[in-house]
């Protein structure tokens, strides 16, 4: 392959190399198998011996019993870099085979004319998909907590970067909004007008109250009766716990008959279950917002809207014979599981894996998802692995076209603590997420007040909500989503290091250096078309860092890993930085590199907005 002129149409340095490198072997092993071919094309550590390193001869070597230099040498004496690079010799070989690669500085800059565009390089696929993405997940009567921040953060950064692939994205909060813990609660509610008590004000925290209490009760008094039973007691008191076992069971049998007047559409039970369901979602609903989640009343897929699906999709299993009883319960059974999937109960009630069937089933179907992702906690593995193989086994996961669509668990780790433990708040309870986030905005208006003394607090209080959701964002999207981390403010509050507030900075540097030239009548806008020089290593590496974003942004779409576009906003922030002091812009005599600089810093503000705006995490001008 030979070429004049640089490629204008791919936009990575590392892509059109590859292409090069891929020939070249070709040429020089033919007995080697192309489709192993893996030209290993990385970024050079040391800038001094070159841009990039192809790291093949190496691995291609060990494969057909040929020193490294040697296949090295073949390589280079069949490899064309005209247009690319500098011509490459065997003086470029290094140690034991790696191959050195200097770009040449007009086909840097021919590629960073491709990646600036309005599309900043990312291009459309050739054939989009449909991806359904399971986001957030809350219950009715019950306020976010910690836990929930992972499945809403994580879950809207997938979606996202499908999106800003060109893929066709259908988020899917899966609200836990039916069942005996629900009924219980609007039999409460119902029992407190039927006393005159108004709960017309009533809010989500006595909610969550009604319902923690509904459920431990009849549990709690059950096990006090067996340590009676089984250690003794004084007749009194197992009098006393044999009554309130009496009177938790009517309540349990009240509540009953409430979920069975619920599911039969009782007017006055709907409309408190309405209630119950406005007071929860609105609440809920603006946490999302606030943490720059779009996850909206429309995403909502409550467990009740899936009722009527749930007994025909068990008769459907019975009568295909895939699910069969075992001690009175039905199960299916999937190939490599030791446990059994348990789709309905002894009862005859249905399961959360009965439910997630139905949904599944939906999203394929209805949905017309060709990728189905979970972002759903890691100690869920079992059960997504029991329902994906019983999906799988029924034909639920088959597309139109009758393939199967790719059913993912994007599985997370815990949050946890400085003590090595779950994440919990201040008393020892799960920590609520508004608390936690009211926390972060506290101690970031507290830095940036500190930062800024003379700056009212009108405009303080909007940067540093914020610079707080930016922090606790950055913070959980940058760490391996299957990682437990440590949810530490000082750490990921901090404006240096890899954090979410650092790379803030690094758009309010970029936006301060315009306002200084426009202030100084420098012509921005020409400068914005200026030529790109890349005179110095530190321009070049700038450069460099900012042609990996299409690549990397690809990646992290097609592997479910935001944490790798994280891990890429800090490199181009960090180059930034460099840049920022080594290459003088306003004090640059040079009106050419003048100009040159500006529009760099230019590409690198938008290119590091696109990156976050596509993680989710909120931006500002000044801090």
């Amino acid at each position: 392959m030979s070429t004049n002129t640089p490629s204008a149409s791919i936009t990575d340095p590392s892509a059109l190399l590859d292409e090069r490198f891929r020939s070249a072997i070709e040429a020089a092993v033919p007995e080697f198998d192309p489709s192993r071919i893996n030209t290993s094309i990385t970024a050079s550590r040391q800038p001094k011996f070159g841009d990039f390193q192809c790291n093949a001869a190496m691995g291609i070597a060990k494969r057909i019993g040929k020193q490294p230099r040697e296949v090295a040498a073949a390589i280079v004496a069949n490899l064309d870099v005209e247009g690319i690079a500098n011509p490459i010799t065997e003086d470029d070989i290094a140690g034991p085979g790696f191959i050195n690669i200097t770009l040449l500085p007009e086909a840097l800059a021919a590629s960073l004319e491709s990646l600036d565009t309005p599309e900043l390089g990312i291009t459309p696929p050739v054939e989009p998909k449909t991806i359904v993405v399971d986001v957030c997940g809350v219950n009715l009567a019950k306020q976010m907590h910690v836990g929930h921040l992972r499945s809403t953060v994580l879950g809207d950064a997938l979606a996202r970067l499908n999106e800003r692939s060109g893929h066709t994205v259908k988020r899917q909060s899966h609200v836990g909004d039916w069942g005996l813990p629900i009924a219980m609660v609007v039999e409460k509610l119902i029992e407190l007008e039927d006393t005159g008590e108004s709960v017309a004000t009533i809010t989500l925290d006595t909610l969550n109250g009604y319902y923690k209490s509904a459920q431990a009760k009849c549990k709690g008094e059950h096990i006090a009766l067996k340590t009676i039973i089984k250690y003794g007691g004084h007749p009194k008191a197992l009098a006393e716990c044999e009554l309130r076992i009496e009177e938790a069971d009517a309540a349990m049998e009240r509540a009953k008959s409430r979920l069975v007047a619920l599911q039969s559409g009782d007017e006055r039970s709907v409309a408190v279950w309405q209630r119950i369901y406005d007071i929860t979602m609105t609440e809920c609903l603006a946490t999302c917002a606030r943490l720059n989640a779009n996850i909206t009343d429309e995403h909502s897929a409550g467990e009740s809207t899936y009722r009527d699906e749930l007994a025909p999709l068990v008769d459907d299993l019975i009568n295909r014979k895939i699910a069969e009883e075992d001690d009175s319960a039905l199960i299916v059974r999937v190939d490599g599981i030791k446990a059994p999937c348990i789709i309905r109960k002894r009862d005859g009630g249905f399961l959360y894996a009965t439910t997630d069937l139905a949904a599944i089933k939906r999203r394929v179907e209805k949905l017309q998802g060709d990728t189905v992702v979970y972002s759903v906690d890691s100690r869920q593995a079992l059960h997504f692995r029991q329902v994906f193989g019983v999906a799988h086994k029924a034909g639920y996961d088959l597309k139109a076209d009758g393939t199967p669509a790719n059913l993912v668990h994007a599985a997370f780790g815990t949050i946890m603590g400085d003590d090595g433990k779950p994440f919990k708040s201040r008393s020892g309870g799960t920590a609520k997420l508004s608390d936690l986030l009211d926390e972060a905005v506290s101690r970031a208006n507290a830095s940036v007040a500190e930062k800024n003394p003379d700056m009212p607090e009108s405009e303080r209080a909007p940067i540093a909500e914020a610079v707080a959701i930016a922090a606790i964002k950055y913070a959980d999207l940058s760490n391996e989503s299957i990682k437990d981390y440590v949810f530490n403010f000082d750490r990921m509050l901090a404006f240096e290091g890899d954090t979410g507030p650092y790379l803030l900075y690094a758009l309010v540097r970029i936006s301060s250096i315009f306002r200084k030239a426009n202030e100084a009548g420098i012509d921005t806008k020409e400068a914005l078309t200026a030529p790109f020089l890349l005179n110095d290593p530190a321009e070049k590496s700038l450069a460099l860092a900012l042609l990996r974003y299409p690549r990397t942004l690809g990646g992290a779409s097609d592997n479910f890993e935001p944490n790798r576009l994280c891990a890429f906003a800090y490199e181009l922030a960090s180059s930034f930085s460099s840049f920022f002091d080594k290459c003088p812009v306003l004090r640059n005599d040079d009106a050419e590199s003048q100009a040159s600089r500006l529009r760099l810093c230019e590409l690198t503000r938008r290119v590091l907005k696109d990156a976050l705006d596509t993680l989710g995490i909120p931006t500002v001008e000044r801090m």
